[in-house]
């Protein structure tokens, strides 16, 4: 089986499920989420995460490398690995956070309240987070990633499935990427960084205020423009800075 099918395989399956992982950890364990409310996680409108798609891809190659690590104990060896696998997934969370707060003036997380914070992007909480996701990986899912792939080799009509989820996944970048060049305009001409998820929630809440309906998946799809939204949402936060009770 070649090298690309497996990556858009592993990068299917790890974008499905590190959406679900997000959304649990987002209602019942996020302190940017204090109502604990359902939220969609993530820059797409689908329940799909490509930087856990890019991750899940990283660790996979990451624990391939096993037998090349030189250590003098497999308790070093795994040490190692694990290491190396939370130094990958944090440049991973760099770099696409970086590009966005950058280019586009938006964060998608925000880590400026954690200790050693690097820019709000990254922390060493978070690394350590991954350096724990890494070892469950290793353990409890990597060898059904790997029971997964020989059953993929077996059964290459499956590929049809994967090219659909790749079809409906640039769909969806490119419809969110024109929301987000909305905002970006929004957010240059008014020299502001905006928060995604907050900007998702406060339309949500908007619309259910008007219609008494809360769209999951479809968080920005509301009857005002969406300058308006991000007009009424700037002034509401001014005044509640002004007149905080």
């Amino acid at each position: 089986m070649s090298t690309f099918l497996t990556l858009a395989f592993l990068f299917c399956i790890g974008s499905l499920g590190g959406w679900g992982l997000e959304v649990v950890f987002r209602k019942f364990f996020s302190g940017a989420n204090p109502e604990h409310k359902w939220i969609n996680p993530g820059f797409c409108m689908g329940p799909y995460l490509p930087i856990y798609g890019f991750g899940l891809c990283f660790l996979y190659l990451i624990a391939s490398l096993e037998p090349l690590i030189v250590a003098s104990s497999p308790f070093w060896t795994k040490t190692i690995l694990f290491l190396t696998m939370a130094v990958c997934m944090t440049a991973v969370e760099y770099v696409g956070g970086l590009f966005l707060l950058k280019y586009y003036h938006i964060r998608l997380w925000d880590y400026r309240n954690c200790w050693g914070n690097v820019q709000g992007l990254i922390c060493p909480l978070f690394s350590l987070f991954w350096a724990i996701l890494g070892a469950m990986y290793y353990f409890l899912i990597h060898p059904h990633i790997l029971n997964a792939l020989r059953w993929l080799s077996q059964n290459l009509a499956f590929s049809f499935v994967i090219g659909l989820f790749f079809g409906v996944f640039m769909v969806d970048i490119c419809h969110s990427l024109q929301l987000v060049n909305k905002m970006k305009q929004f957010a240059d001409s008014n020299e502001l960084v905006l928060k995604y998820e907050q900007i998702k929630l406060y339309i949500r809440e908007q619309q259910a205020q008007r219609t008494s309906k809360r769209y999951f998946f479809r968080s920005f799809k509301s009857d005002l423009p969406l300058n308006e939204h991000l007009k009424n949402m700037i002034e509401s936060f001014e005044k509640r800075i002004k007149n905080p009770q």
